[in-house]
């Protein structure tokens, strides 16, 4: 059975996206410890990162990078924070989130609750940027 990342790269399931390319899709957390808090995914189904043979791996960094790029452009923040746990979705995905500080990610914190038409905004933006690196 296809997992949640899965659904939503095929576009069965809704998602903020904000960068993809032939072998990538990165969206938006819809529980985000910070604004603009994204996910990046291998389209290909991996439970485990570290499953990826190298040359995945090494795609999905590059592909993570300019994401984060995209990100810093558009977002206000001091830098971008990564993170890989795969603990709670059977894909493989890296967390990118905007820090201004390091308790900015903080995965036992509360996370932030935005409003549909904010997380659209931020999603946009964040492609605008992206798709001026591409």
């Amino acid at each position: 059975m296809a997992s949640i990342f899965s659904k939503i790269a095929a576009g069965e399931i809704p998602s903020y996206k904000v960068a993809e390319d032939e072998r990538h899709y990165a969206f938006l957390d819809i529980n985000p410890m910070a604004r603009g808090h994204v996910l990046c995914i291998p389209r290909r189904e991996v439970d485990y990162i570290f499953d990826l043979d190298d040359e995945e791996f090494a795609a999905l960094q590059l592909f993570s990078k300019r994401v984060a790029e995209a990100m810093k452009e558009a977002l206000p923040c001091k830098r971008i924070g990564v993170a890989v746990l795969g603990m709670e979705v059977p894909h493989a995905h890296i967390h990118l989130v905007p820090l201004n500080s390091e308790k900015d990610m903080d995965f036992r914190a509360a996370k932030l609750t935005l409003e549909a038409e904010e997380m659209e905004q931020i999603a946009s933006e964040i492609n605008r940027f992206f798709q001026k690196k591409c």
